[in-house]
């Protein structure tokens, strides 16, 4: 996968979980997982690169916290358009 991607499930149109597809080989899986507090969990390959960041209270995550933990991967901070279908 070249690009990143947010995937959100919703109960009764409300946010439940959500997940941000890093980009990654296609082969990768998660061998290790940090939790990062506020309800975000990075997952690690077996090679220590950032595969994925679970979303497990996006009621209370804001894309701040989000941004905090992208900057400390050295990753591109999420845009406003990408952070939406959590915001709606």
């Amino acid at each position: 996968m070249k690009q990143r991607y947010l995937e959100v499930t919703f109960r009764k149109g409300k946010p439940l979980a959500a997940y941000l597809y890093l980009p990654r080989p296609s082969q990768a899986k998660v061998a290790r997982t940090a939790d990062v507090g506020n309800g975000l969990i990075v997952d690690f390959d077996v090679s220590e690169a950032a595969i994925g960041i679970e979303i497990t209270a996006p009621s209370i995550v804001t894309i701040g916290q989000l941004n905090a933990v992208l900057d400390s991967l050295g990753l591109a901070r999420v845009e406003e358009v990408e952070w939406a279908p959590l915001a709606a």
